[in-house]
Parts: C-alpha cells; structure tokens; sequence
C-alpha cells in the first residue's frame, strides 16, 4: 500500500468567488476521463455544482468532490467555495487535503480576499501550487497577476509556463524549464514549437530566477550553484519537490480552463511536486483523557478518520465525507466517535464525483476521502476510531456568525415545520446557527452573509416542502437607566379568603456600561422575611426582560431592596414577586431611561482605488474610522460602526467596489443611540404591539 500511497494526491482546489475553481475541476475531470464533454458554469452542467441552488446562482454554496485516476495515480479532489458567504469552514475543508491548488483570475489576479485565503493555507501548513485561469479572457494580464504573488502574497514563485498570444488570442505556452514553445490546435491537441522571439528573453531570464529559487530551498544544492552557477535537470527536480513540501516555494502554472488549455501540465505537476498523505507530519490531537496525542498518517498505525464535510443526499439522507488519517479503512468496518462515545458503523464506503457514487470493495490508506451514508451520531468535525487506541483531531474555530435573521412561517402555527425544516441544515453547514428569540419567541438563523441565509431557507423550502418568510435582521438594543432613585413597590388584591400582599421599596441605579444587573439584599430587622428576598428579585429580572423603551432589556443597573413589610397570612413568592415588578416600573418612571444600541467592528479589505469611497460611505453609516493599512495594493480599514447601519452591508460592499471589497464584522460593544433613532426604533415597537 505504501507504494500507491506515495503516488496519491489529496489536494484542495481555493480561490476567490469567480475565479474558475469549478471550471478548472471540470477540466481535470475531463483529462482524466471521467466526463466525455466539458460543462460550462453559465449552462449549470459542470459535475461539481448540481444543488438547484448552484445552477441558479451558478456559483458553488457547497464543497464539490471528485475522485479520479490520473497516470494511474489516485486523486482526490475537493473543490472549495471561493465566495466567503460559504466558506466559513474553510479550516475545516483544509484539514481534509494534502495540498493546494490556488486559482487565480489572469483579468483580476489578487483580490482582497485572495490575501486572507492565503493565509488561512499558510496557517494550515499546505503544499500549493497557483494555477492563473482565464487567459482566454479579454483584458487577461498574466504578468499582473504573477505580480501579485509577490507584491501582495508573499510568496516565491517559480513559473514553469508563461501564456503566447497572438493578437489577444491565446495559442500556446513558453515551457521555461524545457526552452520549447508548446502550441494549441484543435481539441486539446498540442504541438511543440521554437519560443518567440519576442518571449526568449523573458523566459530565461524566469528560468534562472526559478533555478536560483530552487537552489535556495536546499543546502547541498545552493552550494553546488554557487560553485558551477547551474543544477542539473535531475537536481533541479529534486530541488522543486522539497522546496514546494516545505512551503518555500510556489509552482506557478497558467492556461484556460472553458478552452481546455493546460489541465495535462497542471496534473502532472501535481503528481510531481504536491504532497502526498505519508508526506505531511504526524496529526495532532487528544486521547480519551483529554491529554495531548499525536498520531502519524501511516497505514501500519490505528485507524483513525476525520468527518470534515457533511452532505445531503437525496437518496441515502446524510452523507459523511471523511478522510483517513491514518491505518486503513474497510466497508463494514466498526469506530469510536470520541464525541459522543458511540460507535459506528460504515456500511459502504462510497467514492464521491459531484452527485455521482460509486461503491468502494478496497480497504482505503491514509488520505483518502470517502463518503459514508447515514451513521447515527457524527457530525462534521468528529473523529472515528479503532475503539483500542482513541484519538481525537484538534479541530480549529469557526469564525463567528456575521448577520441574524428572523424566520416565519408563510401561515400561522408552522412555527414548528419552520424551525425543523431549517435545523436540518445544520448538520451540514456548521457555519449556521439557529435559535429562539426568547424575548419575543422569533426563529432567528445566524449566518456569514445575507446571501448565505438566503440560499439556506431556499435549500430548507425545497427540501421539506414549508414556506419560509425572512423577516428584516434584528438588532439587539439594549436599555438602561441613568440616576438613582427610591420608590416603592406595593401589591395587594382581596378578594374572598385568603389574599395577596406583598410590600417592598427599593434603590435603584444606573451602572457603567458592561457592568450588568446586580442586585443586592439590604433588609434587617425581618421586615421582609428571607424566603421572599429572592421572589423580588425575580420580579425585577422578569420585568427587565421586557423593556420599558421599545421592548428590548434593560441592563447595567444596581437594586439594592433594603425595606418592606409582609402579612402573616396574605404574603407569599408570587405577591413580592409583583411587588418586585411593581417598584421597578416605578423606579424606570422616574429614571432617565435610555436606548443602547449594539456597535460592530467592521474591517474591510479593499483596493487602494477605492479607499475614499468606502471610508465616505462608512462615514454616512455613522462610523468612526479607527484607522488604514495599506499593503502591496490592498487597504485593510478598520471602523467602529452601529450594527444596524452594516446589517445589509455585503451587497453594497461587493457594489461598490467591484466584487473586489470583503469585510468582516463582530459585536464590540454598546453605546447611547441617538434621538432620531430611538424615536425611530420607539415607533417601530408601537406599531408592532398595534399589529399584533
């Protein structure tokens, strides 16, 4: 087995939202065979993007999987969303691969975005190639986007091909390790040519940066170059390999995907120069005591596999995509969920190509992907084990939720369906978050953009047959008191034996902002007896639950109840709890009572082109620019602004700046709203007690 694993490759490809990841999966796929005509984006007939949702939008909202042969090498292929509404786990997706494919756009090269993908594969440690697509495109600038690499990324590319044009056209490639000229023809065909003149020059002046690059990667060679000034083809292929493991340098490929230019050269790369699962370091993880563990990915360990994707399938329901990480993995075999202590068992091991699947009858080494359809307990994120030697993967965060809708049922009373027709994503999209309103009872579903939880309550309609309304986002005001005052809450009803009587006064307080509710027990002498100390309180907290303002809490504020009087007969829980509402109402009556509203942190990486207008329309937001960083190109802008201002940010960002703007945004803190909003969110609330 050690022989095939050496030659496999798990790889991941990733890049910006447009960038032609799934164009380019369609390609190799076509290379290898498995699909006999190349599928277009635009038509929504690539393997990859078959959820009606995909062919609509015609952009991937889930992770796309391929398995194939290629030199009789096995691949494995995840094709990752490149727009961030769905790549929230874009940390999970990489704990599944080997290595990386980054795709870029030759017209728009390195975008914002394509900085913070960058750095989420360098976290991750991955191998990586860079293929640039579109090269067919008009305005397609291949030295502007090999540019950026360095400029913007980092990076030390080593460019093995460079694009020939003929009057825009794109009709060949520059070997620059080999010195020939390799021109397309019809159907894929191509023939081999002397370089262009015109292009000579360029392409050994990129060889010998490349060879210089090479030698850096590899002590023995850098000295033999110093020496004779030059590394022999065997030298310099050796050299290429470790310097990519390593993450020293970049191999940089070029061609066309929709044309079919360059997918034979990028997979041969790949074969060549990427990871494959015996090459990357031992995993890290925990045992059944929680302590730290490490596990290496060699066959001879325990069996060991990572959950990192979880699918719908019509047919079978759930459907597990898990790596090996190590031993080896059969149909039928039984695992240790470390999550929950139950054990699993596999069933068939499925090979997974878009929608298509095909039954695997192997036993499967580490590296490999496969899905397996409705285990009982697992989630994205578990690992299955050999119940005799427990391990468990170290899994990274999950970034934080960017925006809150509310759900409601087109009809009323399907409150219900609603919220279980929308929990049923949930085991599939981890980046989504579903709970209750208990203020106001509302479903509210948390995800990382508007369009996110837009084409998930499509997916949640079509699949359990419910109407689902999207209400606008809420905004979690808050209330609080300013001053301090005394007044006093007294309860009592009469009305045929026994009665209610409850009796306290109480201090209130506004506190400084973040300190919370406190309250404070300052009765002596038993003139309200202990057991009814706590009934106030509770009255209090109930009442501040539900508003005085517009609805919202009331926080950050001090009672202190330090006198009352009770009736031996007529006192009880209920009767001072009242008592307890009843004097808060008052104290609010007499307080200055004031609307908070939550502030975010929103920061926004942005061409330098367009700083001015995205600083003015943060400014027109009621933000506060906390400050700029400008690098290789891109501006990183970080600003305080009132959460209800950026709700609906994404799509006049993604507006305003081209496709070009991504931002990211969390809660940092509250602050007094001002007047033309509190009468704003004052009247809303009227209106809505009206309505219901």
């Amino acid at each position: 087995m050690s022989n095939a694993l050496e030659t496999q490759r798990t790889y991941a490809l990733v890049g910006t939202g447009g960038c032609g990841k799934t164009s380019l999966a369609e390609m190799l796929l076509f290379q290898a065979g498995v699909v006999t005509r190349l599928g277009a984006v635009e038509e929504g007939s690539t393997s990859l993007d078959y959820e009606p949702e995909e062919v609509k939008r015609r952009g991937s909202v889930q992770p796309g999987f391929a398995t194939f042969l290629w030199n009789k090498n096995r691949h494995f292929l995840v094709d990752i969303p490149g727009d961030s509404n769905f790549n929230g786990d874009l940390d999970y997706l990489l704990q599944g691969v080997d290595s990386v494919v980054l795709t870029l756009d030759a017209v728009d090269g390195v975008r914002p975005q394509t900085r913070k993908l960058w750095a989420h594969i360098k976290a991750a440690g991955l191998p990586t190639i860079v293929f640039i697509s579109k090269m067919d495109r008009e305005r397609a600038n291949f030295d502007m986007a090999l540019g950026g690499l360095t400029s913007t990324l980092g990076m030390k590319p080593v460019v093995f091909y460079i694009p020939i044009l003929d009057k825009d056209a794109f009709v060949g490639l520059v070997d620059v390790f080999a010195g020939t000229a390799l021109m397309f023809g019809d159907h894929g065909s191509v023939t081999e040519a002397p370089v262009p003149a015109d292009l000579a020059d360029e392409a050994a002046l990129l060889r010998d940066t490349a060879v210089e690059n090479i030698a850096e990667s590899d002590e023995v060679l850098m000295n033999k170059y110093l020496e004779e000034g030059s590394l022999s083809p065997e030298e310099i292929e050796q050299g290429l390999r470790k310097g990519v493991l390593a993450g020293d340098i970049v191999p940089v490929l070029v061609g066309s995907s929709l044309a079919n230019k360059g997918g034979r050269r990028l997979l041969n790369q790949i074969d060549k120069l990427l990871a494959s699962p015996l090459d990357r370091p031992a995993w890290m993880g925990e045992n059944e005591n929680g302590d730290a563990a490490e596990r290496p990915g060699t066959p001879d360990q325990p069996v060991a596999a990572l959950v990192f994707k979880t699918l719908n399938d019509p047919f079978s329901g759930q459907l597990s995509m898990l790596r090996v990480l190590s031993g080896e993995l059969g149909p039928d075999a039984t695992l240790k969920n470390m999550r929950s202590g139950e054990t699993e068992r596999m069933g068939s091991l499925l090979f997974v190509t878009g929608k298509n699947q095909t039954p695997c009858k192997e036993t499967l080494g580490p590296g490999a992907i496969v899905g397996v359809a409705k285990l009982k307990t697992t989630r994205t994120g578990d690992t299955l084990c050999d119940e005799k030697a427990p391990f468990a993967l170290l899994m990274p965060a999950l970034p934080p939720q960017l925006i809150t809708f509310a759900l409601a049922p087109a009809q009323k009373g399907e409150e219900d369906k609603v919220y279980a027709a929308v929990q049923k994503l949930l085991d599939e999209d981890v980046t989504l978050k579903l709970s209750r309103d208990e203020e106001n009872g509302d479903i509210l579903l948390a995800g990382m953009g508007q369009l996110h939880i837009e084409i998930s309550v499509e997916k949640a309609k079509r699949r359990s047959k419910v109407d689902i309304l999207l209400k606008t986002p809420k905004v979690p005001y808050r209330e609080t008191v300013k001053g301090k005052c005394q007044v006093q809450g007294r309860h009592k009803k009469q009305s045929g034996g026994r009665g209610q009587f409850g009796d306290c006064w109480i201090e209130m307080e506004g506190l400084p902002r973040g300190s919370g509710y406190v309250y404070e027990d300052g009765i002596v002498g038993g003139v309200i007896p202990r057991q009814y100390i706590p009934a106030i309180d509770k009255g209090i907290q109930e009442s501040a639950a539900r508003g005085y303002l517009a609805g919202y809490p009331v926080v950050d504020f001090k009672v202190r109840v330090y006198d009352g009087s009770y009736h031996t007969v007529d006192s009880s829980e209920m009767a001072f709890k009242v008592a307890g509402s009843l004097a808060f109402k008052k104290a609010m009556e007499t307080l200055k009572v004031v609307l908070l509203e939550p502030v975010a942190l929103v920061t926004v990486s942005i061409p330098d082109d367009y700083m001015g207008d995205v600083i003015g329309d943060l400014s027109s937001r009621r933000g506060k620019v906390l400050g700029s960083d400008s690098q290789a190109g891109i501006t990183e802008i970080k600003a305080h602004v009132p959460m209800s201002e950026v709700l609906r940010y994404a799509p006049d960002l993604r507006s305003m700046t081209g496709g070009q703007g991504v931002f990211t945004m969390e809660f940092d803190h509250y602050e007094e709203a001002p007047q033309p909003v509190v009468d704003k969110v004052i009247a809303e609330h009227q209106a809505a007690r009206e309505a219901d």
